[in-house]
């Protein structure tokens, strides 16, 4: 019986989950997900690059938004960081660039991860090959 009991308490807690959603007591920003970083690429002369990439987010406003993306290197260290200064709503997946972006002549290969600034770093990340 346990198990009965179990998906009887999930049933009950989603529905009032969508009874609270449609009378505008839980927000939509807790229902939206991480930042998918869905493409992107680089442009490099040099130890210089332009990268950019394209997020996608259920941004809701301020209070829920894709807030950036910073590009790593193979061992994990941030070499660039590209602050998106507004909520992207109507704008869905959206690109931005960030150029000067200094990658030492060794490094392969750089990821794209993005960031929201409800759930921080997550979801799908974007791995450019740079030789």
């Amino acid at each position: 019986m346990p198990v009965k009991d179990s998906r009887v308490a999930f049933l009950r807690l989603h529905v009032l989950g969508i009874i609270l959603f449609w009378l505008g007591l839980l927000p939509f920003s807790a229902l939206g997900g991480e930042v998918e970083v869905v493409g992107a690429k680089a442009s490099c002369v040099a130890n210089l690059c332009t990268v950019s990439a394209t997020l996608e987010h259920a941004d809701s406003g301020w209070d829920h938004y894709a807030n950036y993306w910073r590009i790593l290197s193979p061992d994990g260290e941030e070499v660039g960081k590209r602050v998106l200064l507004h909520p992207h709503e109507n704008e869905q997946p959206f690109t931005r660039s960030l150029g000067n972006i200094k990658v030492p002549s060794n490094v392969e290969y750089i990821t794209i991860e993005g960031h929201d600034s409800v759930h921080g770093y997550g979801g799908p990340t974007f791995k450019i090959i740079l030789k």
